[in-house]
């Protein structure tokens, strides 16, 4: 029932740096799209003063999620909700909001679902930050970014690498504000918006 992404390992300490310097200390983060459950896992290890909410549309997700949470989870982890970012969030308030890996593997109105529910429970200050691989200025960062955006396409017409100007526009008509670009390992970027 537990699900291994390999990329997770590789991944979570660089994410957690810039967890650790733009989270609150305290607080309630609801994580979109938990996916394995692995990140929640570790960053609520890593962040015991912040209760980790984790939310996915995917029942599989979610039951892996809960696998890892009941097995090795801290008291700060919380049972995963079932959440879709185009419908109304389970959730009405957060002190943060996270996700990974997540705008480029659906459709574009997941990327503005996210946007309007983050604006939406955010209060003022308050962080969105995401991760995950993005085009800057129309174009890919690096070839492998380039044919991964094929593979994207090709598997589904509606998914592929978003443009981080396009996004960032997005965010900011909804109040979140683009704060900062974190250049990351495997040609990601972790972006920091902060709710006006």
């Amino acid at each position: 029932m537990k699900r291994h992404y390999p990329a997770t390992a590789r991944n979570r300490d660089p994410i957690l740096a810039v967890l650790r310097r733009v989270l609150p200390d305290r607080g309630r983060v609801v994580e979109i799209s938990c996916g394995s459950g692995e990140h929640g896992l570790h960053f609520a290890r890593a962040l015991p003063g912040l209760s980790w909410q984790p939310t996915d549309i995917d029942p599989d997700a979610l039951a892996s999620t809960e696998a890892w949470r009941a097995e090795e989870g801290p008291a700060n982890l919380l049972p995963p909700l079932r959440l879709d970012v185009t419908a109304p969030w389970p959730v009405d308030a957060a002190d943060a909001v996270y996700n990974a890996n997540m705008i480029h593997i659906a459709p574009w109105a997941c990327t503005l679902g996210l946007l309007d529910g983050a604006a939406a429970v955010l209060s003022p200050g308050a962080p969105l930050v995401m991760y995950g691989p993005y085009r800057r200025g129309g174009l890919h960062t690096a070839p492998s970014n380039a044919a991964f955006d094929d593979s994207l396409q090709a598997r589904d017409p509606s998914w592929g690498v978003r443009d981080l100007d396009e996004v960032a526009e997005e965010a900011r008509v909804r109040g979140l504000l683009l704060e900062e670009v974190v250049e990351m390992p495997a040609n990601n970027l972790t972006v920091v918006y902060r709710r006006t």
